[in-house]
């Protein structure tokens, strides 16, 4: 295939995965390298395929590793699964139809985690192949998985010494539950979006006839479990004398809240009666409102207390039921208030809620509200629309239940785990200075039970006789044989001897799945059963997952690594972001906006998906653009047909790597060796420093602006010379050092299309490495940066491109010469266009440059309207008379000044006014940055000639394309015009489209018919046989 005219993604793909395979490249890899660089890989879950997040996850990790190899490191590339929990569960349910937790039980639990098993499995082998056609080198064979053996060893060593050390606790406690799931969630586990719920304001009635405290609540069916109003001590509460329907009842609520809840409640009249601070009204009694229909409430007292939770909105008196809301349980810990959950695992009432018991929560809302409005204790109901937290797995909105649960303190450990996030580098700086410090400041004790099939079984046996508790720390203290003997059920038939002469049963909790990712930078290295390996590479030198990870597996892996080891377990943190769509909306089947990263490599191949998902900064999130995306594919493109044309002329010479030093430079040589190093010197610092899109951004510039459209451009001719031309050999020996060099620099980030030119271009001119995987990354040869003359050309392009859009103005195209150009511009263009003026000249297609500080011209201003009408408004006109006062010298100096004194403002004139410059006739012009180009247009005979010249070789090349020949053969061409148009330019003809014979007259072989500025021209062409 070598260098097709088209760049083919999926061959070079298919060459360079067959040519790493045969070759075992990876596995020689891996083996290099005398530096340890311990990487954990975060696990994702094995639910199915992957989607665009994870591709860019795993792409940012393969680049880094790739680079961190060149650098000699020998690196640890374990790849991770997250294979228990909910996300499997349902998954597997889904397939079984099952819709509650006891239809798993009915089915079977040992055949359910079989199938949890399998399934785990299947997609891990599935999404392997995806992360592998995506270029990632990672140890596929050997990975890591939550379900094996020796990683859940290292989950019952952690939690043996959270024991030891007094960390581990079973107690009542209101956590996050999912009702479908029938099991507490972690917080990192709850997603949030809007719900519609109930919005009542429900009066409790006083011991005082007809005197009510009036609360407000979303969750009408916490009511039944109502065991204290809150107020806050220092708010200001009023008792207010009210009438309604012609009866008048005393109302306490906030003072300054009234007003709006008593208009919603449709009272006619009130006055305020008296007020009293929040702390005045503690220990005020009253009776539960639905204490008939929840009997067991006669059995509490219900009283008022202070809480500094409480603010001023509602009406400033919280409802407080302990056994639903954490803030609410923690004040009745402090009071000793009951914490009465009448809710069931199924979000159903129980028998203890009275006339609600077999209602679900949601169910019990309307009848709640109904029984309220009888008794007449509803004082106003509306809806609300508002944040809801919802199970991450099922999407059932969660509830609020106070449940024993076993829980880490990590509350304990705050202030240490703080001190150890200060001593990780952060990328960038504010994940973990202000998001990851603000989530573990506000940490609450870990719950981590669950109470389902699928995960690891929690270590701990209990004494059903005398209660004594056993954790066991080590999988070996148990007879087992397969992962599967420490899966439930399995693992509940395991029975231990207590002192007591009683039998100890494991309870049956599994893990929360975040402690089992928690201990992935030691479960991975199987310690504590292997030690070898932790005691050399941990702590992790770098990992990087999304910023939803603060809360999640960043978290896990600090909490759990304090409680073990007393510190951190990662060194550097790259948070990187989420991919959205355009409109920067979360890809959803619903909204139909969902990008899978199988269609983006289908459309624009693996190299342009690295190169486009790694763009931008990647701590923000990637809004996922088409557009953007193919123009990474048009990046690669150009650099491919560089490397193609370099590749050509340079096989035809039977060139040889040669050493700039020992070639004979000239000044455009010098200048692309000085934009490579410096090229090659950020590529350096950017990776090091895990800025990849700052690779990808200069990459992208310097292949298609500096090497392809610039450079290659301006040695195409030298190209043609003789073999042993010494301007010749030092354009290929500057050619060779930038492909090398750039594709050694780009290959951790674009491996496909690296390896592949390094196999047929790189090795095909040097003897090289066996793969570009071995070569170290390119160091930057400093000596080659030369910052001025790099301005230099900057200067020089500017000024080109500048003389192309004269040129467009008059009507003239490129390929036709013009006698001169003359540059206007301060010395900083006069160094440049003197030190470059031979480029200028080929570039701008000029016979002779002259330069001068000033051009004789005209400046024609007049405002720029849309710009100075917001600013100016009714002194517009003020404005225009201002400007049409003054000289054409006071004109040059405002805008040599770039300044504007009018009416007490400073404006740019760039800004507001539109300036044209109107020269003579023969000319015509253009700007640029630092100054304007003025093209001389009048074109006599001669110049005609060279044109015609120029536009006939143009067409003789287009016929050799069309013909496909190689740029080696000679030809015989005919061209039907008169010999006189090109009088001077028939060598020039034949040189550049190899032509042997060049007849003017009637033509043969390959006729086509072309119009040539208005003038109809035949031309043939046909090979040439010798």
């Amino acid at each position: 295939m070598a260098f097709t005219n088209v760049y083919q993604f999926k061959e070079v793909e298919k060459f360079v995965k067959d040519f790493w395979k045969e070759n075992r490249i990876y596995q020689k890899a891996k083996e290099k390298g005398d530096r340890k660089f311990f990487f954990v890989d975060g696990p994702p879950y094995t639910t199915g395929r992957i989607h665009l997040g994870t591709a860019w996850n795993k792409v940012i990790k393969d680049s880094i590793l790739r680079f961190k190899r060149m650098q000699g490191f020998r690196v640890t590339d374990t790849p991770g699964w997250d294979m228990h929990g909910l996300p499997i569960e349902v998954k597997v349910e889904q397939e079984l139809g099952i819709k509650e937790k006891k239809d798993i039980e009915k089915f079977g639990i040992d055949k359910f985690v079989k199938m949890c098993m399998d399934y785990a499995l299947k997609n891990k082998d599935a999404m392997t192949e995806q992360f592998k056609s995506l270029g990632v080198w990672m140890d596929w064979d050997n990975p890591y998985m939550t379900i094996k053996a020796e990683y859940i060893n290292a989950a019952w060593w952690t939690i043996k010494q959270a024991h030891k050390k007094g960390l581990l606790e079973k107690k009542l406690m209101v956590v996050n539950w999912c009702p479908r799931c029938e099991t507490a969630l972690a917080d990192a586990e709850v997603e949030y979006w809007d719900e519609t719920d109930p919005s009542i304001y429900v009066k409790f009635p006083l011991k005082d006839d007809n005197t009510f405290i009036v609360i407000w609540t979303t969750t009408p069916w916490t009511l039944p479990a109502n065991m204290a109003v809150a107020v806050h001590p220092s708010l200001e509460y009023a008792l207010i004398k009210a009438m309604k329907d012609g009866k008048i009842e005393y109302l306490i609520m906030g003072k300054e809240l009234a007003e709006e809840v008593l208009r919603k409640g449709g009272y006619e009249m009130w006055e305020i009666v008296e007020t009293k601070l929040g702390e005045d009204l503690v220990g005020i009694e009253y009776d539960h409102p639905l204490a008939d229909e929840v009997p067991i409430q006669k059995k509490f007292k219900h009283k008022v207390y202070m809480a500094d939770f409480v603010t001023a909105e509602n009406t400033g008196c919280v409802h407080i039921a302990p056994g639903h809301g954490l803030e609410d349980y923690e004040l009745g810990i402090e009071h000793g208030l009951e914490i009465f959950n009448p809710v069931d695992d199924r979000g159903r009432f129980t028998e203890e809620a009275g006339k609600y018991a077999g209602l679900s929560v949601k169910e019990a809302n309307k009848v709640i509200i109904e029984d309220l409005k009888k008794k007449g204790l509803l004082l106003a109901e509306d809806t609300i629309t508002h944040r809801y937290g919802h199970c991450w797995r099922c999407k059932t909105p969660i509830i609020y239940r106070a449940t024993e649960q076993w829980f880490l303190k990590v509350s304990e450990l705050k202030d240490k785990m703080l001190k150890e996030i200060d001593k990780v580098e952060w990328i960038p700086e504010w994940a973990g200075e202000s998001r990851f410090k603000d989530w573990v400041r506000n940490a609450r004790d870990w719950c981590i039970s669950r109470q389902r099939f699928w995960g690891i079984p929690l270590p701990i046996w209990i004494c059903e006789n005398c209660g004594k508790m056993k954790v066991v720390g080590d999988i070996n203290e148990i007879d087992w044989k397969e992962d599967l003997d420490f899966h439930r059920p399995k693992i509940d038939e395991v029975m231990f001897d207590c002192e007591c002469g009683g039998k100890m049963k494991r309870v049956s909790d599994v893990f929360d799945v975040w402690f089992d990712s928690g201990v992935a930078s030691w479960g991975m290295l199987k310690y504590p059963l292997v030690k070898e390996d932790f005691e050399k590479l941990w702590p992790a030198d770098f990992i990087t997952e999304g910023h939803d990870q603060t809360r999640g597996w960043f978290y896990s892996q600090l909490g759990a690594s304090v409680i073990s080891f007393g510190r951190i377990p990662y060194k550097t943190v790259l948070m990187h972001g989420f991919t959205l769509d355009e409109k920067g909306r979360k890809m959803s089947k619903s909204l139909g906006n969902v990008v899978e990263p199988d269609e983006v490599v289908e459309r624009i191949g693996v190299d342009a998906f690295r190169l486009y998902v790694l763009s931008s900064a990647l701590w923000e999130d990637l809004k996922f653009s088409w557009n953007e995306a193919e123009n990474y594919l048009r990046v690669l493109n150009i650099f491919w047909n560089a490397v193609r044309f370099v590749y050509t002329y340079m096989k035809l010479d039977r060139f040889k790597e040669i050493d700039v030093e020992k070639a004979e430079l000239r000044v455009e040589d010098r200048w692309i060796l000085s934009r490579l190093e410096s090229f090659i010197k950020l590529a350096k610092e950017a990776m090091e420093n895990y800025q990849l899109h700052k690779v990808v951004r200069v990459f992208s510039d310097f292949v298609t602006e500096d090497f392809s459209r610039w450079y290659i451009q301006l040695s195409r001719r030298r190209v043609w010379e003789e073999r042993d031309s010494p301007s010749k050999v030092a354009a290929y020996a500057t050619m060779f050092r930038v492909i090398d060099k750039v594709t050694k620099a780009m290959a951790p980030i674009i491996p496909f299309i690296s390896e592949y030119i390094y196999q047929n271009f790189v090795k095909e001119f040097s003897e090289r490495e066996e793969s570009i995987f071995f070569e170290s990354y390119p160091e930057p040869d400093e000596k080659w940066i030369d910052k001025d003359l790099e301005r230099k050309m900057d200067i020089v392009r500017d000024i080109s491109e500048a003389s192309y859009n004269a040129r467009q103005k008059a009507g003239i195209k490129l390929r036709w010469p013009l006698k001169k150009m003359i540059i206007e511009g301060d010395d900083d263009v006069r160094e440049a266009v003197e030190t470059l003026r031979e480029i200028l000249l080929n570039q701008c297609n000029i016979k002779d440059i002259e330069f001068v500080k000033e051009f004789e011209k005209k400046i024609v201003v007049k405002p720029n309207y849309k710009k100075i009408g917001p600013i100016l408004k009714d002194k517009v006109k003020d404005f225009l008379e201002y400007i049409n006062s003054l000289s054409e010298e006071d004109v040059k100096n405002l805008i040599k000044s770039n300044k504007i004194e009018f009416m007490g403002l400073e404006l740019k004139p760039s800004e507001v006014l539109e300036v044209e410059y109107v020269v003579g006739e023969d000319y015509t012009v253009s700007d640029f940055r630092k100054g304007n180009v003025y093209l001389y247009t009048r074109i006599d005979e001669e110049l005609k000639r060279e044109a015609y010249a120029r536009e006939i070789v143009r067409r003789i090349q287009e016929m050799r394309k069309e013909l496909d020949l190689e740029v080696d053969e000679f030809i015989k061409t005919w061209v039907e015009i008169d010999p006189k148009l090109v009088n001077g330019w028939i060598n020039y003809i034949k040189e550049e489209t190899r032509s042997k014979d060049l007849t003017f007259g009637e033509v043969k072989g390959y006729v086509k018919e072309w119009n040539i500025n208005g003038l109809k021209v035949k031309i043939g062409v046909e090979r040439y046989e010798s």
